[in-house]
């Protein structure tokens, strides 16, 4: 007489978790275990592994032809994240272990050979997911404390399959309650470490107060890494909701999110060698890329204008609309980038130009052409542009100087994004149209100003934009409720790219 036993799983998608009814069919024939419903070579192979955990674990597998179906039967299926749905599937529907304790359960986990339930990638978003619909999710217990943070999750930890159908034969394991751990203490680079650069301390602070994206221009040693790795320590905290969405790229990305890093603003800094697929994710089963784990972040790019110019061009789209979507034959995936750019680059091929020590030797064709590796494209979607001067040894040497700290700068960016959240809901750098018209709105003096910069060509409609929204930034600092002309003067002098001849 036939069986069935039917248990729910969840397959990744992206930064989804899509449901999947994992239906095991026992009937007369030819013992053999065959899996269908779209599986990849991994699914595959899970008929071994699911054989030798049952078998390890003291129970019998059936002698039956055995039929494991993961519906939709057109949704790709991979990993071995539905090991131990299979494994359950079948051992409930041989009656070995009961169903009841099952019903509203969604199940993911790896099998070892031995029984022991292994960590998955992708746990947080199949929690989120589950507890929307109301079921609880059954994982190894290496991935308890991950699937937790999901808020209202009802966790079910199991350490090996011997134990779980132990635990399913006394009514089911016991489900921990969801916790968000506590945000770590602030512990990134310190701006008290920068000796001098005035400017640039000023540029990175009006770039965490609106959101805006930064590009760092010096000869070798001026400090535009240093500066670069300082910007996460001054921007505010991460929501309970940003922190969410930064530990499921997480999740999905590296295999699993630690829980201490919970509330930690990325930084990536790719190698300037990296392809445009790696920077925006991609491959036969979408994968984010360095732009989507820096979401909610700082996607740092030194040496700008080594990376392929294909490679930077992907920047565009992301840096405007905050999404990536990666299009395969077979499949869709988004992907969130709210990320802020910081870039650095020389000023010439050598490194040298505009230094006092008079090094440079390039001409003027071989700085455009290093430049021109940069498209005006995105040199235009960059809203601070600033030269980085070398601090003089004096200045460097001198160990009485003293620095604003990181947390004193932190104040009043936090009390700068603060007035932007309440009068508008975001940060000024992704104020657009209407809202942009409305929020940002120029006092007469500085739209003359600006007007005068657009008439004089020294600006595009788009970097126009920008510096209605870098000067809104200005004013938030300044505690001011109209945006004046001393800050769209201070707006325009970071644009010195645009201006500033070969």
């Amino acid at each position: 007489m036939a069986q069935l036993a039917m248990l729910l799983s969840r397959a990744q998608n992206g930064l989804t978790a899509d449901l999947v009814t994992v239906e095991v069919h026992l009937a007369p024939g030819l013992p053999g275990l065959n899996i269908v419903g779209l599986p990849e070579a991994a699914v595959r192979e899970a008929k071994d592994r699911v054989k030798a955990a049952i078998t390890t674990c003291g129970y019998r597998f059936p002698v039956q032809r055995i039929t494991c179906n993961l519906a939709p039967a057109d949704l790709p299926k991979e990993g071995s994240r539905f090991d131990l749905a299979i494994a359950l599937g079948i051992l409930v529907a041989s009656e070995q272990v009961p169903a009841a304790p099952l019903q509203a359960v969604e199940v993911l986990g790896e099998l070892s050979l031995s029984g022991e339930l292994r960590p998955v990638p992708g746990v947080l978003p199949a929690a989120l997911k589950a507890t929307q619909a109301g079921r609880a999710l059954l994982v190894p217990a290496a991935c308890a404390d991950e699937a937790a943070l999901a808020p209202q999750a009802r966790v079910l930890p199991a350490q090996t399959l011997a134990a779980l159908c132990a635990a399913l034969h006394e009514g089911g394991p016991a489900a921990i309650a969801a916790s968000a751990p506590k945000a770590p203490a602030v512990d990134e680079p310190d701006l008290s470490d920068v000796r001098g650069q005035p400017q640039a301390r000023r540029a990175l602070e009006i770039a965490a107060a609106g959101e805006h994206s930064l590009l760092l221009v010096g000869s070798p040693g001026a400090g535009k890494s240093m500066l670069a790795r300082r910007l996460p320590g001054i921007l505010p905290p991460l929501t309970a909701e940003e922190s969410l969405e930064v530990a499921a790229v997480a999740s999905i990305a590296h295999g699993g999110f630690d829980a201490a890093d919970w509330g930690r603003r990325p930084f990536r800094a790719p190698h300037h060698t990296a392809s445009g697929v790696a920077l925006v994710g991609g491959g036969g089963q979408p994968r984010p890329g360095e732009i989507t784990l820096a979401h909610r972040g700082v996607l740092f790019l030194d040496e700008l204008p080594e990376y392929e110019r294909r490679s930077l061009e992907v920047l565009r789209e992301p840096l405007e609309s905050g999404r990536i979507t990666v299009s395969r034959a077979a499949r869709q995936a988004e992907f969130p980038a709210r990320f802020q750019l910081v870039a650095a680059m020389n000023p010439c091929p050598c490194g040298w130009l505009g230094d006092p020590s008079g090094k440079c030797r390039c001409t003027p064709d071989q700085v455009q052409r290093y430049r021109g590796r940069i498209s005006g494209p995105l040199l235009d979607r960059i809203d601070l542009q600033l030269f980085v001067p070398r601090v003089d040894a004096a200045q460097l040497a001198d160990r009485t100087a003293t620095a604003e700290s990181s947390a004193t700068v932190r104040e009043r960016v936090i009390t700068a994004r603060s007035r932007q959240l309440d009068r508008q809901g975001v940060p000024n750098a992704q104020l657009h149209g209407k809202a942009l018209e409305r929020h940002a709105a120029p006092d007469d003096a500085a739209a003359a100003l600006l007007q005068t910069a657009l008439a004089r060509h020294l600006l595009t409609a788009r970097s126009y934009h920008r510096c209605l929204r870098v000067a809104r930034t200005l004013a938030d600092l300044d505690n001011s409720e109209r945006t004046g002309a001393q800050h769209a003067a201070e707006a325009l002098r970071y644009r010195e790219m645009d201006r500033t001849p070969v």
